[in-house]
């Protein structure tokens, strides 16, 4: 069996920072019985966290990222593209917490086969327990773009590349 690791981070006492664990949540709810996936609170990220991912074969974190763009941009990355955007552009305020978790799982042999990040461009990261206007809007975006690249996953032995969706003309 094929199983992905769907890890919402983030902080949900700071507005849009908290918009993975928001994508989690609302995929909890509108998307529980779906097959070969395992939805994870991964809170502000923990060492702890290292297991789990180790445990999948595939990888799709959502997270508050800064992507140049109008707020609530959604935008994915896919294997060593997350990789360059994590490190280059320190694009989100959890990169080298993720890089680290992500090189724990290379070192350990378990870094999942496919992996993914799903950035959204916050609006506001200031105290506040729900996202802006604009980032709630693009919770169910997010989470369809996630759960597209799962079921592409899922379907094809080989990896899948080119899974660039941007908010633009994906409504």
């Amino acid at each position: 069996m094929i199983t992905t690791l769907f890890l919402g981070i983030g902080n949900t006492l700071l507005s849009d920072e908290g918009v993975g664990v928001h994508v989690i949540r609302y995929l909890n709810e509108h998307h529980p019985d779906e097959p070969d996936m395992t939805l994870l609170d991964g809170g502000t990220l923990s060492f702890t966290l290292a297991g789990a991912i180790a445990d999948h074969r595939h990888l799709i974190v959502i997270d508050a990222a800064r992507l140049d763009a109008p707020p609530g941009t959604v935008r994915t990355f896919t294997g060593d593209e997350m990789d360059r955007f994590l490190a280059g552009n320190r694009a989100s305020v959890h990169e080298v917490g993720l890089m680290d978790l992500l090189n724990i799982s290379r070192l350990s042999g378990h870094v999942p086969s496919r992996r993914a990040l799903i950035g959204v461009q916050p609006q506001s990261i200031d105290w506040g327990d729900s996202p802006s206007a604009p980032v709630a809007a693009a919770l169910p975006r997010a989470a369809s773009y996630a759960l597209e690249l799962h079921r592409q996953w899922r379907k094809s032995p080989v990896e899948t590349r080119g899974l660039d969706y941007t908010s633009a003309g994906f409504d």
